[in-house]
């Protein structure tokens, strides 16, 4: 099971293509993580935003986390508007119970 709840019947080949990817990385907190951030707005990205998303799929798991929960610097060539978006999507300012 992939965990997406967004149906990609309306999606073009790339956008289908590039949603499945985002749920089948390797690390399931990964897959939640670039996942539900796909659910949300593979619909409405651009597709200069696409082709900056699809290059964060190919960016290692591992690495991609530390960016993202701040453990490391995220390179200055990844730190695009499209990164800053999929950040913002997953920031919480209280517990998660």
């Amino acid at each position: 099971m992939s965990g997406t709840t967004r149906t990609s019947a309306d999606l073009d080949p790339r956008r289908r293509r590039t949603l499945f990817r985002a749920w089948h990385r390797g690390m399931r907190e990964m897959d939640l993580i670039m996942g539900r951030f796909a659910d949300a707005e593979i619909g409405t990205l651009s597709d200069e935003e696409l082709t900056t998303f699809e290059a964060l799929i190919e960016v290692p798991d591992r690495d991609l986390f530390r960016w993202l929960t701040g453990e490391d610097e995220t390179p200055q060539n990844y730190d695009t508007p499209v990164y800053r978006r999929l950040q913002a999507f997953h920031k919480h300012d209280a517990p998660i119970h």
